[in-house]
């Protein structure tokens, strides 16, 4: 899938920030995984990621700025279509990312700004 420079730094301003750390270069997803701003589109590093729509495009969602979210690769694979709820397989323990496989649910919050747009 191809992004605008604006969708990516949209999608990398949502990803949280770590006290301590240089938010232009490094931020956790909402898996916990730790990203690096310069592996967008990365699959071969252990800090690549890519942008989620986080309410799925097979469910009519779009690239609407409140749909897209900074995530892991690999998170963003085992996400695949789920939504509100879904797989992760990379969180973090400190400073590592580590492979650990559990189940997130998009917060309340953003599956009301979602239902809004989407009208499901």
């Amino acid at each position: 899938m191809n992004f605008t420079d604006e969708q990516i730094k949209i999608a990398w301003e949502g990803a949280q920030v770590v006290a301590g750390y240089n938010s232009d270069k490094y931020r956790k997803d909402a898996c916990g995984a730790w990203i690096a701003w310069d592996k967008y589109g990365s699959q071969d590093n252990i800090f690549g990621w890519q942008i989620d729509h986080i309410y799925p495009k097979s469910k009519r969602g779009d690239d609407n700025p409140l749909n897209l979210r900074a995530l892991h690769y690999k998170n963003n694979q085992s996400k695949g279509d789920d939504y509100p709820s879904y797989y992760g397989e990379v969180t973090s323990d400190g400073n590592t990312n580590k492979i650990e496989r559990q189940v997130f649910t998009v917060n309340h919050d953003k599956q009301a700004q979602l239902k809004k747009i989407y009208n499901f």
